[in-house]
């Protein structure tokens, strides 16, 4: 009997727009956004801004990187600002929580979603080589 072949199709990554982690990061950048619309007034200029700047800051610096993908150390380095980015998010999500202004079982899957992000782009990191220009 044959093997069957791979149906595993490799996509050809063109723009920082084309990558998973992009999508997904500026899909969950989104969400918070739009949960974040129903904070009171009183943390626009704390929290509210805070969660949306860290949250949209993933995807920038992602598209930092990407053009940076020319020197190895360079797009590491801000693959890891993304990570950070990405991290600084999940704590502001559990800070919605405690102050009331996010159900749990919301903020528990979006902080699922940031972790799903960084676990892509540490992937990305450890395999650098892989996704920088020679």
């Amino acid at each position: 009997m044959s093997e069957q072949p791979n149906l595993v199709r490799k996509v050809l990554v063109k723009r920082h727009t084309d990558l998973e982690v992009y999508r997904l990061a500026f899909a969950a950048a989104m969400e918070v956004f739009e949960l974040s619309k129903r904070f009171p007034k009183e943390e626009t200029y704390s929290l509210t801004d805070q969660m949306r700047r860290s949250s949209r800051s993933v995807c920038a610096n992602l598209a930092e990187a990407w053009r940076k993908r020319r020197y190895e150390a360079a797009f590491i380095s801000k693959l890891g600002e993304c990570e950070a980015e990405a991290a600084e998010t999940q704590t502001w999500l559990q800070f919605a929580v405690e102050c009331g202004y996010l159900e749990r079982a919301v903020a528990t899957k979006l902080y699922k979603t940031f972790d799903s992000i960084i676990a892509m782009l540490v992937r990305m990191i450890t395999n650098a080589n892989q996704w920088t220009l020679r």
